[in-house]
């Protein structure tokens, strides 16, 4: 069965397509935009500019669960404990560490932090 396109002026002028999303960064050095950063999509990279951070050399030397609390004070509300593990992957980076998933980061949260 052929399947016939839509030619209509609206079918034409529908969304544009996405551009793709930036290309993840293999160390601190390369890393341009937030959405660079392993584990950080444009939510967190969201997150992290209401904080005012705007650039991921920003994250170098910051203390990730500081970012953590501010962000609870600005939404207002409890962020997920897996925020925290994504800003010390981050801030990891930032300092020089491999790329990590924020996931391992969990038991040093939990070692570190103990419940947040």
């Amino acid at each position: 069965m052929r399947h016939l396109q839509d030619h209509t002026p609206a079918a034409s002028m529908a969304r544009a397509p996405k551009a793709p999303p930036p290309r993840k960064a293999r160390s601190a050095a390369e890393c341009e935009k937030l959405e660079q950063l392993p584990n950080i999509g444009p939510s967190i990279a969201a997150d992290l500019r209401t904080l005012g951070i705007q650039h991921p050399q920003e994250l170098a030397g910051r203390d990730a669960l500081a970012l953590y609390q501010a962000l609870g004070e600005r939404a207002g509300r409890r962020q997920d404990p897996c925020v925290l593990d994504t800003f010390m992957a981050a801030t990891a980076f930032m300092e020089g560490a491999p790329a990590r998933p924020w996931w391992e980061y969990t038991a040093l949260r939990k070692a570190r932090y103990g419940v947040v």
